[in-house]
């Protein structure tokens, strides 16, 4: 894959703490409910700890009780690209950043939550960076 952010794993190493490489580099978990934006309701922009890109936004968050943020839909359908995950023996669809490949969670459907596109984007916190709204 070619992203438009393209770094060598040794400048992301240097860029990134130990634990946001873990995740974002070599697609690790955090921790359920150890994550800074699992119950954060402060309206804003949520982007990619990585590379900055715009990936979602507070009014499409909501509570989903997982341990880790939950949203219903991106900012822009471009900003994630969705792949097939087979690892820990399960059929996942893994959600990364589009600009720069960076590991971001996991999409789930059909799970009946009230949101209007019956997706829950189960997110790390930390792969995300809020901005809160001015």
């Amino acid at each position: 894959m070619s992203y438009e952010v393209e770094k060598s794993e040794e400048q992301w190493r240097e860029e990134l703490t130990p634990a946001e490489y873990a995740v974002l580099r070599q697609a690790g978990t955090e921790p359920a409910f150890t994550g800074e934006y699992t119950d954060t309701k402060t309206e804003g922009v949520y982007s990619c700890r990585a590379c900055g890109a715009e990936l979602f936004r507070s009014d499409t968050k909501f509570a989903s009780h997982c341990g880790w943020p939950s949203f219903y839909d991106p900012a822009d359908s471009k900003a994630v690209e969705l792949l097939e995950d087979r690892s820990h023996g399960m059929v996942r669809t893994e959600v990364r950043c589009a600009r720069c490949g960076s590991h971001l969670g996991h999409v789930f459907e059909g799970e009946g939550y009230p949101t209007p596109t019956d997706q829950r984007y189960c997110i790390n916190s930390i792969s995300l960076r809020l901005t809160p709204t001015e």
